[in-house]
């Protein structure tokens, strides 16, 4: 028995060989397809796609493949074989995103699943068989649910991902007990292992047909000729030693969720079934001290679909009204409403990121009552319109004004600000800052006195201003240590034009020290930077 068998992990290697033949026949069947393309039995389909200037097949069907096509095979010599063949381009975002949705599907019996490229998933099953039956029941479920959405399948589970996948390349729901994956992969093709064309070639030339061939053979002499990744490989293969995979999304902390025997469809239900789980979640949080600041609710409909809102909060969540109170705004305001097709099956709750909670004492503290209600009204809003556009702006150790704040998202810094300190005005002053600052200065044309007076008059947007007061200048240098070159230093004006209009421009660099690519000496621009009330 390998010693990788006693930690019982168990790995489930999803094939999806003709993914891309697949998606098509999906997508036209949806569609009213034209009579040259309408799906036929008869003729066979490939899809191409350019390699070294050469158009190759790089998908293709049962009929082509009876027809002695090949994966690789140029285009041209294709046609001469089949004259009929009905050619697709590649279209590999589009199969991407068919195979992450396969991938969203699949979160249904675990949630630690990778992708295999190209065409695969691999699924770690560890201690999760059982709640369908057992593994082979399992691989039964999976592959005959997805037969039925269209696709080709085979799988297989292991104890290492090498050994599953190459199992599974061989044929579909087999299951290999602990401590037999060396038998298990000895008598297939050495291409089951997923190397590259130049190696399988070479173990072919070799005389090593199978993995027991190759396995037959000391390790270091399989090194030496072929790598110490394939080698690697093969001894994954061989449970001899293991790799992991890497889940796309990371495993939440806590996690409910509600199966149906009969889908439902109604909001009642829906709403309901999320109560639930939210009680469930927030007591068996509320025994290890934690609360949610990040929810996430995934939707599994019958016909393969997957549809997941989150939602998040400035503090911990620690009652139920504030998560149904949350997602019920989350639903409202969703530009494509939350269809339910033919029904949900599966409705999972999860949260990604808790936090320890801290008890206070607020039955007398009326500025904790206040900052509750406001956070939960930055978090009501949030889930309306996105927390990334509910912010809040800090000030910053910086004396260059358009670094002087920073808009952060008020959920994640609402105490700070609350607790920050803004430079103080001075009373019975003018304000040394304007009300609104431009996010990128704006280049005016200015006449002004040589070498540093203030300007006389300027033109900005087409309009020409005559300054009549001038309060400045207030000459600022930039910050030179975070700079990968020598920036000029600005002298800013507050000025005031015959009409009472109130703005804040700036001298870009002094007379005499402004220079253009040749090295000439120049006159400094003019910039208008903001607007005072």
């Amino acid at each position: 028995m390998s010693a990788f068998s006693v930690n019982r992990r168990r790995i489930l290697s999803l094939r999806l060989p003709r993914l891309p033949i697949d998606r098509l026949r999906r997508r036209l069947s949806r569609t009213a397809a034209p009579a040259d393309v309408a799906p036929s039995p008869s003729v066979p389909w490939v899809v191409v796609g350019k390699v070294v200037n050469a158009l190759v097949i790089t998908a293709l069907d049962e009929v082509a493949t009876a027809c002695g096509l090949e994966i690789g095979q140029p285009l041209a010599n294709a046609r001469a074989i089949c004259p009929d063949l009905q050619v697709f381009d590649a279209d590999e975002a589009a199969d991407a995103q068919a195979l992450g949705a396969i991938a969203d599907w699949c979160d249904r019996f675990t949630p630690l699943v990778a992708f295999d490229p190209p065409h695969g998933l691999l699924l770690d099953v560890s201690g999760c068989a059982h709640l369908f039956g057992g593994e082979t029941a399992l691989i039964d479920t999976l592959c005959a649910a997805l037969a039925r959405q269209g696709f080709a399948i085979s799988a297989a589970i292991a104890g290492t991902p090498a050994c599953a996948r190459a199992v599974a390349l061989a044929g579909r729901g087999r299951v290999v007990a602990p401590g037999e994956e060396a038998a298990a992969v000895h008598p297939l093709p050495v291409y089951a292992l997923g190397a590259d064309d130049a190696v399988t070639r070479g173990l072919r030339r070799a005389g090593l047909k199978t993995i027991g061939d190759v396995a037959s053979r000391a390790p270091h002499e399989i090194t030496a000729r072929f790598g110490a990744a394939f080698t690697a490989t093969l001894q994954q293969a061989l449970g001899r030693s293991d790799a992991p995979i890497s889940p796309r999304h990371p495993l939440p902390d806590y996690m409910a969720e509600k199966r149906f025997p009969e889908p439902v469809a109604s909001d009642v239900a829906i709403m309901g079934t999320l109560d639930a789980l939210a009680r469930m979640l927030v007591t068996t949080m509320e025994r290890h001290g934690k609360g949610a600041r990040r929810l996430t609710a995934a939707f599994f409909r019958t016909d393969g679909a997957v549809r997941t809102l989150a939602v998040e909060a400035g503090r911990p969540i620690t009652r139920t009204a504030v998560v149904e109170r949350l997602f019920r705004e989350r639903i409202a305001a969703l530009a494509d409403p939350l269809d339910p097709g033919f029904g949900f099956d599966l409705i999972r709750l999860s949260a990604s990121h808790v936090e320890t909670v801290v008890q206070e004492q607020r039955d007398l503290d009326a500025h904790a009552h206040d900052a509750d209600e406001l956070s939960a009204l930055v978090d009501r809003i949030a889930a309306r319109i996105g927390g990334h556009r509910v912010v809040v702006h800090l000030p910053q150790d910086t004396h260059i004004p358009e670094r002087a704040e920073i808009a952060v998202p008020a959920q994640h810094r609402l105490d700070a600000a609350g607790a920050a300190t803004w430079p103080a005005r001075i009373a019975a002053e003018p304000p040394l800052r304007p009300l609104r600052l431009f996010e990128a200065p704006e280049p005016v044309e200015a006449i002004a006195e040589v070498p540093d007076g203030p300007p006389a008059r300027f033109k900005w947007r087409r309009a020409t201003h005559a300054v009549v007061h001038v309060e400045g200048p207030e000459r600022i240098a930039m910050e030179w240590w975070r700079q990968d070159e020598a920036l000029p230093t600005r002298d800013y004006f507050r000025v005031e034009d015959e009409s009472g209009l109130r703005f804040w421009l700036y001298r870009d660099g002094l007379y005499g020290e402004t220079h253009d690519a040749d090295g000439k000496a120049v006159s400094p621009q003019w910039f208008m930077h903001g607007l005072f009330a």
